[in-house]
């Protein structure tokens, strides 16, 4: 199925306009299928053929301009339109959709544990096609009025206010000019906590099943959602562009949310049913003023093609790490983005498959290439950019050129020249050739000190091992006269890192410690001189700011993985300085990559028992100060099974939380993978937990447990002979999840082979999100060896897998080749 390029998009804009949609969806007609009624009012700037969008299950009919089209002309999901003349048109087609199970299009979805179901789209790139016939591209926006039928008893949500008016029958209101890929509906038996801000209608949904939870944490969302709102309105100058403002959180979501304009939809883990650390409230309130950017800069300005992905993502993820911080509680924001999201950013920056900020338009030539550029360089390099752009810039030019480019090009498109434009009006600086410089490469710069002392004065030269200027603050730091255990500010300046070394000289001796990039303002990586490195890595807990923590941290993280320092050292500082740690995001971080990736794979199998023991140690050191994410480490990396079941029976952990249903699921996983739980413990504790999640959680143990016959049943569901017996995506993750232990190599050396050529089949049969989540999940993370890399490498040259089973594997195989280069290090 041929997918759609710049170059058809290109012509198809040219000849031309969309004006409306009327759209009429049936939702009555039982499990498989669901009625789609489209009627597009478009214009010909001129005569010629194009095609509309469409992906029916049975196309009933089309009629163009009342004259009827012969339906078996529909080709790979394209409705062709020949003949057309200049002037105005009307395309009505009528047609079955099939539901979805992946997350794609209109996805469905039962609830286990009432039996009630959910619906809602996911339109991504392509999938507004599975869903209502289209011209599908961001470039050709129109008015959408919707009108639905649905079963009485449900309730119906979309893009514009939704008002009943009739026995299951739905009219939404007409909406301002948007994106084809932005069109929303959700609709089902919805638990819905309603308010009003600014004179608008706002509204929280969720399943019924999970409504004591949305019900506990409605005035928590409610009042980040009004304080992101009112500093949006103090910062931009263009009001809210649309009539209400509606957060679905729904079920098997394939992304963390998506910024359907006056719908929201996010995954509805973020209704949480167990406890959760302050640290992930913040990531949900992170996501809600994320998906509030998108409001203007995505939706109300959109991008003329995908090549400016990064103009939507970029700037929501920058803005929703800003105004989290200054409009919240949540203050250290920047701290979990150094952390959380600046990793990924920089691991995809040094895979083959990195790609500019803002790539060349040659380079995403249809909508497959551009679903692989959602990723850690669309969305934490970019802000990251961003970040650094502001400080060079300043905040006062920074948001005038974005009033500015708003004002130019409200409800409609705009590219990355538009916005460099529009930057460059509000400033005197260069901002062509800075964006030049940043947007348009790719890869990490390295910053690293060289500090001398002489006639009393210190000396600070950075080099830089890249092409990019950087203004960056430098932290200096003495150990306390008190103790070695604690750093005390010294001094702190800006510095420029130009083309060539940046010096600066300083009175004084020199400080024990000097931190580049302290408070984390530009994108690189830093080096330590062997001084300063000596006293992060003696003292780190003493350092005051958790930024400047998060630098370090960030720093060590990057000198383990170029292997330039031992992974056993990373441990030794963790020991060290992680007890201490105040801030539980860093305490989230360190923990979590050094099991999954320290412990997993950059150590070899016969060390992981000792690395295991040391984060067991740091684990219950935590216990005091951060008892969940204690609670989570100490079962993750537990080996003693008669203890692990005795905090199973007991429902507690010594010194530590009570065990909710997210504990009691994570120990019974630990449990499995050991060999100490059966499968009539998991019935139990899914009997005690009948959920959707728990049912996930269920199906995650099975896979898990040390067992050939529990494998064979476990691979079986994954990559099935017959599509009828398809996971769910969430069930298939949550499957492919348990089955690689680092536990169970030898148990799994015979399903290594297989997995190449059963991913390939899966993401040919099924579609992007389950080629991603086969890539992403079912690799056999744990078996860090050369034949698992060589087979990998054949089937990228071979085996012609998909386009998105492509870029993830070729991601896995070049992180599984640097943590063979780690082991040889």
């Amino acid at each position: 199925m041929p997918e759609l390029t710049r170059t058809e998009a290109e012509a198809r804009a040219r000849l031309i306009d969309v004006q409306r949609y009327s759209i009429d969806l049936d939702l009555t007609g039982g499990e498989e299928l669901f009625g789609s009624t489209t009627v597009i009012r478009f214009t010909a700037h001129h005569d010629g053929d194009t095609f509309a969008d469409l992906k029916p299950a049975t196309l009933h009919s089309a009629l163009l301009d009342g004259r009827p089209l012969d339906t078996t002309t529909l080709d790979d999901n394209r409705l062709h339109l020949t003949g057309l003349t200049a002037g105005p048109h009307e395309l009505r087609v009528e047609a079955d959709m099939r539901y979805s199970r992946t997350g794609e299009g209109m996805h469905r979805f039962t609830d286990p544990a009432d039996g009630e179901t959910y619906l809602y789209t996911q339109m991504s790139l392509e999938d507004v096609r599975s869903v209502i016939a289209a011209f599908n591209q961001p470039d050709l926006k129109a008015v959408f009025e919707v009108s639905v039928t649905a079963p009485p008893t449900w309730t119906v949500l979309g893009n514009g206010i939704a008002e009943r008016t009739g026995e299951g029958r739905w009219q939404l209101a007409s909406t301002p000019p948007i994106s084809t890929y932005l069109f929303a509906i959700a609709a089902g038996p919805w638990h819905s906590v309603r308010s009003e801000h600014a004179g608008l209608p706002f509204g929280l949904h969720c399943r019924r099943s999970l409504a004591p939870h949305l019900d506990t944490d409605a005035d928590e969302i409610f009042d980040i959602t009004r304080r992101c709102f009112d500093r949006y309105h103090e910062i931009f100058d263009e009001p809210y562009p649309f009539d209400s403002y509606d957060q679905a959180f729904v079920p098997e979501f394939n992304f963390g949310a998506m910024e359907n304009p006056g719908l929201v939809t996010f995954r509805d883990e973020f209704i949480y049913r167990s406890a959760v650390t302050d640290t992930q409230r913040q990531t949900r309130g992170m996501v809600i003023a994320h998906e509030m950017a998108h409001m203007w800069f995505g939706d109300l300005v959109t991008l003329q093609w995908w090549d400016d992905i990064w103009l939507n993502e970029s700037f929501a993820e920058y803005m929703g790490f800003q105004v989290l911080s200054e409009a919240t509680r949540f203050t250290d924001t920047w701290t979990d983005f150094a952390l959380a999201r600046k990793g990924w950013g920089y691991d995809a920056d040094q895979r083959p498959s990195t790609h500019p900020v803002a790539p060349d338009a040659e380079t995403v030539h249809d909508t497959a290439s551009a679903m692989s550029n959602f990723d850690g360089i669309s969305y934490a390099k970019g802000a990251s950019v961003l970040r650094q752009l502001v400080s060079w810039l300043g905040e006062k030019d920074f948001l005038a050129g974005i009033n500015d480019h708003f004002a130019r090009h409200r409800f409609g498109n705009a590219t990355l020249a538009d916005f460099i434009d529009s930057l460059a009006r509000a400033t005197d600086r260069d901002v062509h050739t800075w964006a030049e410089k940043w947007l348009r490469t790719t890869g990490v710069d390295t910053l690293t000190p060289a500090i001398g002392e002489a006639e009393g004065h210190w000396h600070l030269t950075v080099d830089r091992d890249g092409s990019r200027p950087h203004r960056i603050a430098v932290g200096a730091y003495d150990h306390a006269p008190d103790g070695p255990g604690r750093l005390v500010p010294r001094d702190r300046f800006e510095l420029d890192v130009p083309q060539g070394d940046a010096v600066k000289v300083l009175p004084g001796r020199r400080p024990d410690l000097v931190l580049l990039n302290d408070g984390d303002l530009t994108y690189a990586k830093v080096r330590f001189d062997e001084q300063s490195w000596a006293a992060a890595a003696a003292a780190l807990r003493g350092l005051p700011d958790s930024l400047s923590r998060a630098v370090v941290w960030n720093a060590a993280r990057d000198l383990v993985r170029d292997g330039e320092l031992p992974p056993a050292a990373y441990l030794d500082v963790a020991r060290a300085n992680l007890p201490y740690e105040t801030d539980i995001a860093i305490a989230e971080s360190v923990l979590t990559f050094a099991r999954t990736q320290i412990a997993d794979r950059y150590l070899p199998a016969g060390r992981r028992p000792a690395a295991l023991a040391t984060l067991d140690t740091i684990g219950r050191a935590l216990l005091p100060r951060h008892p969940l994410t204690a609670a989570r480490a100490l079962i993750a990396v537990g080996t003693g099974t008669a203890e692990l079941r005795e905090w199973l029976t007991e429902r507690r952990i010594p010194g530590g939380p009570a065990l909710d249903h997210e504990l009691r699921w994570q120990l019974l996983l630990r449990l499995s993978v050991l060999g100490a739980a059966t499968d009539a413990d998991i019935a139990a504790e899914l009997a005690a937990d009948p959920s959707a999640t728990g049912q996930e959680a269920a199906a995650r143990c099975r896979a898990a447990l040390p067992d050939p016959a529990a494998k064979r049943a476990a691979w079986d569901s994954l990559f099935p002979c017959d599509e009828r017996t398809d996971l769910s995506n969430y069930r298939f993750t949550a499957t492919a999840q348990g089955f690689w232990q680092p536990e169970q190599l030898d148990l799994l050396s015979d399903y290594v082979p297989r997995y190449y050529p059963a991913a390939t089949a899966l993401a040919a049969r099924r579609g992007p999100a389950l080629a991603k989540a086969a890539g992403r999940y079912a690799f056999p993370l744990p078996h860090v060896d050369h034949d698992t890399l060589r087979l990998g490498e054949e089937c990228l040259r071979d085996a012609d897998p998909t386009p998105a089973l492509r870029r993830t594997l070729m991601d896995q195989l070049d992180d599984l080749a640097r943590a063979l280069r780690v082991r040889g290090a």
